[in-house]
């Protein structure tokens, strides 16, 4: 469903963006693109950082820049190693076997109890499958990027190695989870077996990320990753970037967390009946809950720009973003926009809900 939504915002996105790249009554349009923090562009110092790194071959374990990333990460989130890989997904790739999910209590973390049930189920059964591996996603993006307490990593950790099973942490914004904490990642990452992190959501790198774990599990995933084409050549371009994204993670996600907080209060302090923000916002993240018009209806009206608009705010403002579920929008802050970025998409934002009356 969530797809569905998604490709109809993009269709409608691409139209609205054609109509309205110039101008209108001579006021200059402006963007603030909040659908997700995969949007960041490379900024001067990644650009530059990329053209001048020193490459090799990966495939042979050649490549300087990439050896330099992954002994850097390892470093930061107390594993033995880590290995660079190109996305995301293939860090959390898990083939051949049978996953069971489990509902997200509110914060995003799952019940204890359910979860040692169904351990226990698979232990000695014919006819349930054993449980190998608790898989956790820290900030959890579905409650909004919420982040998961270290007590409850604890809790889990604790569960897991009480019937043999490994816990494995999709961590792709794991660091706004540590700048939310206020701790060093590897204060998060020392309650699970493996981790994975991801270059290019708040990180503002344009490809990449990482799985870490001991060395004999990161040796596997070596192989795993050549199977899957993840063999790079010359990686230390892309490794660079990563490099440079690390540099100054906390002073940018920290900004981001503030701005996210900053609009959350300016919608709630609307008191409009059609948007109301209902989950703490601890990261980036804003769910918008959205009540009287579909979601998609909203999204149009945000991207639109009319010479009305012009006329009461003195802007011309797109604010792009998607659908979530049927009943609410997700906004995601990231190093691309700013304190006025997220001021001007206040404005529309509230613009928009006196269109749409009391």
């Amino acid at each position: 469903m969530l797809r569905g939504l998604a490709w109809a915002a993009a269709q409608g996105h691409g139209a609205l963006w054609a109509r309205g790249s110039g101008s209108l009554a001579g006021v200059l349009t402006h963007v603030v693109d909040l659908r997700s923090d995969t949007v960041t562009k490379p900024g001067p110092a990644m650009r530059h950082a990329m053209a001048e790194a020193v490459v090799g071959d990966d495939d042979y374990g050649e490549d300087p820049t990439v050896r330099e990333l992954q002994a850097k990460a390892a470093e930061l989130l107390g594993v033995e190693r880590t290995l660079f890989v190109p996305t995301n997904t293939m860090a959390n790739l898990i083939s051949g076997v049978h996953s069971h999910p489990l509902p997200d209590l509110p914060h995003g973390t799952l019940d204890l109890a359910e979860l040692e049930r169904l351990i226990i189920r698979g232990l000695g059964s014919p006819y349930h499958p054993v449980c190998e591996l608790i898989c956790l996603e820290n900030t959890h993006s579905s409650s909004g990027g919420r982040v998961l307490p270290i007590k409850y990593l604890r809790q889990v950790h604790l569960l897991a190695r009480s019937y043999g099973v490994r816990v494995h942490l999709d961590g792709a914004r794991l660091m706004n989870a540590a700048v939310a904490l206020r701790v060093p990642p590897a204060r998060i990452v020392e309650h699970c077996d493996s981790v994975s992190l991801c270059f290019s959501k708040g990180l503002g790198a344009p490809v990449g990320a990482l799985v870490g774990g001991p060395k004999d599990f990161i040796e596997d995933a070596w192989r795993l990753r050549k199977a899957l084409g993840g063999g790079m050549r010359q990686a230390g371009v892309l490794a660079a970037a990563a490099l440079v994204g690390l540099a100054d993670t906390e002073e940018v996600l920290l900004r981001d967390h503030q701005n996210a907080q900053r609009f959350a209060k300016g919608l709630q302090e609307l008191a409009s009946p059609v948007c109301s923000v209902d989950t703490p916002v601890e990261t980036n993240m804003v769910m918008v809950r959205v009540d009287g018009l579909p979601p998609e209806e909203l999204c149009r009206r945000l991207q639109a720009v009319s010479a009305d608009e012009v006329a009461q705010t003195g802007h011309a403002v797109h604010v792009l973003l998607f659908p979530w579920t049927k009943r609410s929008v997700r906004a995601v802050w990231h190093r691309d926009v700013s304190v006025q970025d997220t001021e001007l998409a206040l404005r529309k934002w509230a613009f928009v809900l006196r269109q749409l009356g009391p």
